[in-house]
């Protein structure tokens, strides 16, 4: 049997317990307010998505460098509350949402639209007055 005080130290241990609970607390307020407040064509192909598009670009670049650092935060703790507690998927998906990589939309889309997780963001936006998000032709 795999003893993990062997390899961690007590302190480690405490440590990673404290992460693992802000990360729960941190996904449980921060993903309802992304989802709430992204467009509700974000997910439809036919929308391009222009994102900083009339700003200097510098700030843009910058701006989508932090976007994408930020994305690859929510992407590792939805990986790692996938195991621990937390909301996985759907912390994955805001991860994928910010970060930018090719194929990204095409992958997003599947996620979204899964017909449970469709629901539960739909449910969540019209607990908030938001209208639903549209997938395009798939709706």
């Amino acid at each position: 049997m795999l003893n993990i005080e062997g390899l961690l130290s007590s302190n480690a241990l405490l440590y990673l317990f404290v992460l693992s609970i802000l990360c729960f607390i941190g996904s449980l307020i921060a993903i309802p307010l992304i989802l709430i407040n992204l467009p509700p064509r974000y997910f439809d192909e036919r929308h391009p998505r222009t994102w900083l598009k009339d700003h200097h670009p510098i700030l843009r670049a910058v701006a989508l460098g932090v976007k994408n650092l930020l994305g690859l935060v929510f992407f590792l703790g939805g990986l790692a509350m996938l195991v621990l507690p937390g909301q996985g998927l759907l912390t994955v998906l805001i991860g994928m949402s910010l970060v930018d990589f090719p194929g990204k939309r095409a992958l997003e889309r599947e996620l979204v639209g899964r017909p449970t997780v469709l629901k539960v963001i739909n449910r969540l936006r019209q607990r908030f007055n938001r209208p639903p998000l549209s997938l395009g032709h798939t709706d």
